[in-house]
Parts: C-alpha cells; structure tokens; sequence
C-alpha cells in the first residue's frame, strides 16, 4: 500500500465534444489539498453547480482521510454568436411565472429584456447533461489529486527513510560508549570518594556504601536503555512506511517518543562525543517531525 502526502494539487476543464453541444458550456474544477489533523472540505462553487456539493462531499470522503482541501468548480459560457434566444417553451414557462408573482404584487416590475434571456440561460445551463458531465469531471479529478498526493507521499516516505537510516548509524555510533562511559564514571566517583575521606582510615562500612553510590550513578548515566527504545522505534517507523496506508498519527506518535529518548540521552551524556551525537540525533528528527506533519 502507497504513503499519501496531505498536499497536492489537480484541476480538469471539460469541453463539448459533439456538434450540437458547439454552444454548451465548459466545465471547469480545482481542488487543492494541504495538511489537517482532520479532513476539513470548502467548496467554491458555481451557482448552478452548488447541488453537487453532497455528491462531491461523499466523493471525498471516500478517498481521502485528512487535510484540509478545497474545492473550487465553475463554468465557463462559449458562445461566440452572442447570447442565445430562449426558446417558446421557456418564454411562456417566465411569463407565467411573472404573471403569478404580479397577482401577489401588482407593484412588481415588468421582466426586462437582459433579465429574460439571464433566467433562461440559467435554466438551460441546470441540464441533467451538465450535472452528468461534472459529475465524471469531478470523479477524474480527485483521481488525479489522489495521484498526485500518492506522489508527493513517495518522496517523504523516502527521505524519511534517509533520516532513519542516518539515525541507526548514530545509534550505532553511541553503543559502543555506554560500557566505557559508565566503568570510567564509576572509576572516577570512587576516586573521589577516597578523596573526601582524607585522613580518616576508611572502614569496610564506608567502602560498601561507596561502592553502592557508584553503581547507582552508573545506573543514572548509562544509555543502553534509551539506545535499545530508539532503535525499537526507528525499526516500527521503517515498517510503517512500508506497510502504507493510513499512518500519519502514528508516526507522529513515534516521533514525538524518538524526540524524548534524544533529549534523554543528552541530559545523561557524560561526554563531548556522545553530546555531539544525541544533538545530531535530535536535528534529524525534527527534520522528521516536519515530514511527517504532511503524511496522511
């Protein structure tokens, strides 16, 4: 299964294609997409498109499951003879209905002339055949936004890939540290610790506790645990982003657990190097957290 961005972009026109439909219409619509933690739908919408907004909501939903995406849809008259004349049947469908509303108010003005043959079109351009064809236009859209966030989706997935990768090496980097790092701390608290006693003749009790004190301040600063959390992290980020699908929340949630077991080993480094390596550590996944807010 693919990885889908939450950004992308598409937008179709459809024209007449036969003869007789030399005067209809041209039928345009754009839907863009960004990043949501839901799936937040605006609609723009022609006048005498605006009845397919449910359909088009439904449409939607069914394909995409977060950003935020707008719709915007149109039409476009081509007709290079002018307006056309409405026809009999229209003529007398306007002038029944103007008869009507006179009834109820006599003091309503007369239909001109331009607001005659506006109505008219109006009611031509509401054709089952228009709405038939937005329909088709619409559905080969969202084809192609849903194309073009699957595209924008396999190159996320593969730079974070990049990252996890350039994350092992680091943690690799780190492990064989954590053994040295901690038998030196040890070495170096005892050390001081037969300092502070000075002149005073050290006792088997005051060793005993010594020796405890070092180890439980060994325990503090060694990393082998966070290093083992991270390594289980970047291991489920690998296999989520080649299972697809629908996976941005989690990733989020496992960048925010590499983001804390960085921090942690920071605050426990006891050295320059592996300082050096946990601030590198955290600049690559924010680079990550970055990514990963436009993963559906």
């Amino acid at each position: 299964m693919s990885v889908y961005s939450m950004t992308g972009y598409a937008t179709a026109q459809r024209a007449p294609v036969s003869a007789e439909a030399s005067q209809s219409p041209v039928l345009g619509i754009e839907i863009r997409s960004v990043n949501s933690r839901f799936l937040d739908l605006t609609f723009k919408l022609a006048d005498d498109l605006r009845a397919t907004e449910p359909a088009l909501r439904e449409m939607l939903g069914k394909e995409l499951r977060r950003g935020k995406v707008e719709v915007r849809a149109w039409i476009e008259g081509r007709n290079d003879n002018g307006p056309k004349a409405p026809t009999a049947n229209e003529l007398q469908k306007l002038n029944a209905i103007q008869d009507s509303v006179r009834a109820w108010l006599p003091q309503a003005a007369t239909l001109s002339v331009f607001e005659v043959i506006n109505l008219s079109s109006r009611q031509q351009s509401q054709s089952a055949d228009i709405q038939e064809n937005f329909q088709a236009l619409a559905t080969e859209t969202i084809g192609a936004l849903k194309s073009a966030r699957e595209r924008e989706g396999k190159r996320l997935a593969d730079m974070l890939l990049a990252h996890v990768e350039q994350l092992f090496a680091l943690a690799e980097r780190a492990k064989p540290l954590v053994p040295k790092l901690v038998e030196q701390q040890r070495t170096r608290f005892l050390e001081r610790w037969q300092e502070a006693l000075g002149a005073v003749q050290e006792s088997d009790m005051a060793r005993e506790r010594a020796l405890t004190e070092a180890t439980a301040y060994a325990i503090r600063i060694d990393v082998a645990e966070e290093l083992t959390r991270l390594h289980s992290h970047l291991q489920e980020i690998r296999q989520l982003l080649a299972k697809g699908g629908e996976l941005g929340k989690r990733l989020d949630f496992l960048i925010q657990e590499l983001h804390r077991e960085a921090n942690t080993l920071g605050s426990k480094s006891s050295s320059l190097e592996l300082t050096r390596i946990s601030v590198d550590m955290k600049v690559l996944i924010e680079q990550m957290r970055e990514q990963v807010q436009n993963i559906e």
